[in-house]
């Protein structure tokens, strides 16, 4: 009996493959470290094949944990980190090493692309502004310096397009990642002019046939299933990205009701959904527009370069003053610290920007020079004032993402590890002045994935049956926000913005020196 789907999730630095039932009940997980490389130049780059190997070894661990599991298995749902460049040559092996999202070089094209005449075409088709992180940017980037490569390459793929080729033997893209970069979200399709603002129109021939997973399945080839333990033939489902796929899991469309939903992982996510023709194109061209697995249905996206980023540099502050001294302090006994140290601060005392990522930053604005930093600090201030700072300074950035994907009233659902922070939650439901959900589904990601692969196979009629199964059972109850945390947060946010804005010539006075 085939009652199993398979939820395949590539995370930067974990791969993930994740047994579900029919009904949405997780059974088994397995988990790989994804190991990548990065250099001061701004480089952060993957292995391709060690990144597919290391997916079939999980899903061989997978099967060593679920009894008989490549017989069980109706389908396999598989997504990925979002965003950087896979080249393969005209024989699919790989053209050197992935540029992952997480690298910079491409800030100089970025620059160059956004004071373009033909920018502001290519956002309102995308909905997405141009930054580093973006395939379209680091393709051009590298034709500007490095045509070799690009020459070199057959096809231009995304973390979970180049698994998806492994898996299947197909050359393929969903529309969610093909659409923000080279398209547009209202027809889920390439764009020309888009792709000609990119100063891309001769590498068009890189990019693979969009499908959509929720209706088409290819087999798991003899090769693939050789190395992960699974039967060949089995469907393959090409998910939408991880992000699109981790807010579906999480409950960013239940019951046919749009809402708001925030990733808190190392990067942070902010995104509402809403009907295409609804979208909000702000004028500074920021942000990200993708389409959902639902027809006529958009996730717009303001993205933090980090989140709790911030909160690992803070605690790893206190980890190595404390090592300094002669005590080594596990991570997990200062992550348990957290809380009180929040509680025990006074709320608004510190103002921090948290653009802690060496990448700098990308939402609600595009400066990959932004960086970091207090305001406000006296001689009373203590630790745990710049703990609570830290966390208070996530709520601002996600009210400040959130402002500029038009105004909002929508619960906020929230996933990710931080999200399981009592204090965390708290400030950013009185930040963004609306109340807070936390699903109790801990593998989002590859729910989604798992969730769009069911659909593709017969099991749910649509993405909207398959929801209300798997992920509207799964919220837990809506946290309201402290009104007296509101007015602090109401009060400090201009404060916070104008302190955003006046940097900006600072960071780039910093970058010269540099």
């Amino acid at each position: 009996m085939r009652d199993i789907l398979i939820g395949v999730d590539v995370g930067t630095s974990v791969i993930k493959a994740i047994a579900f039932d029919l009904e949405g009940r997780q059974l088994a997980a397995a988990a790989t470290p994804n190991r990548y490389h990065t250099r001061p130049d701004g480089a952060a780059f993957q292995s391709l094949d060690e990144t597919w190997s290391d997916c079939a070894a999980t899903l061989r661990l997978l099967g060593e944990r679920v009894p008989d599991l490549a017989q069980r298995t109706a389908a396999i749902g598989v997504t990925g980190q979002g965003d950087g460049t896979w080249l393969v040559d005209g024989a699919n092996r790989p053209v050197g090493d992935a540029w992952l999202w997480l690298d910079g070089r491409a800030g100089p094209t970025v620059r160059r692309l956004r004071g373009a005449p033909a920018d502001r075409a290519r956002y309102v088709a995308t909905g997405s502004g141009l930054n580093v992180c973006q395939q379209g940017s680091q393709l051009a980037h590298m034709k500007a310096t490095t045509p070799e490569i690009v020459a070199a390459a057959d096809a231009g793929m995304h973390c979970k397009d180049w698994l998806y080729l492994n898996l299947t033997g197909v050359r393929a893209t969903d529309p969610s990642e093909a659409c923000f970069t080279f398209g547009d979200f209202r027809t889920r399709a390439y764009d020309d002019e888009v792709i000609a603002a990119l100063g891309l129109t001769a590498e068009r021939r890189l990019l693979p046939p969009i499908i959509d997973g929720t209706t088409t399945t290819h087999p798991l080839s003899a090769a693939a299933a050789a190395v992960s333990g699974l039967r060949p033939g089995t469907p393959v489902s090409l998910g939408f990205v991880d992000v699109v796929c981790t807010a579906l899991g999480a409950g960013i469309l239940t019951q046919g009701a749009p809402a708001r939903c925030s990733i808190i992982g190392s990067t942070g996510m902010h995104m509402r959904a809403c009907a295409a023709e609804d979208a909000y194109l702000n004028a500074e061209g920021t942000g990200y527009t993708m389409t959902l697995p639902i027809p006529g249905m958009i996730a717009q996206m303001q993205s933090n370069m980090a989140a709790t980023l911030n909160i690992d540099w803070a605690l790893a502050l206190a980890a190595d003053l404390m090592a300094d001294m002669g005590h080594v302090v596990a991570r997990e006994d200062l992550i348990a610290r957290i809380e009180g140290w929040v509680a025990g601060a006074r709320p608004g005392a510190l103002l921090y920007h948290p653009y802690i990522s060496e990448a700098g930053e990308r939402g609600p604005f595009v400066n990959n020079r932004a960086r970091a930093g207090f305001n406000g600090l006296s001689f009373s201030h203590r630790f745990p004032d710049l703990m609570r700072g830290v966390v208070e300074g996530l709520g601002m950035a996600a009210r400040d993402c959130y402002a500029a994907m038009g105004a909002s009233s929508s619960e906020v659902r929230l996933t990710g590890g931080a999200g399981r922070s009592r204090a965390l939650r708290a400030i950013l439901a009185a930040c963004v002045n609306a109340p807070v959900r936390v699903s109790s589904r801990e593998e989002a990601g590859a729910a989604g994935a798992a969730m769009i692969a069911a659909c593709a196979v017969g099991a749910y009629a649509d993405m909207n049956a398959a929801i209300a199964r798997w992920v509207t059972p799964a919220l837990g109850e809506a946290e309201a926000p402290d009104a007296a945390l509101v007015d602090i947060y109401e009060k400090l946010f201009p404060a916070y913005l104008m302190a955003r804005k006046a940097l900006e010539p600072v960071w780039e006075q910093l970058a010269q020196k540099d």
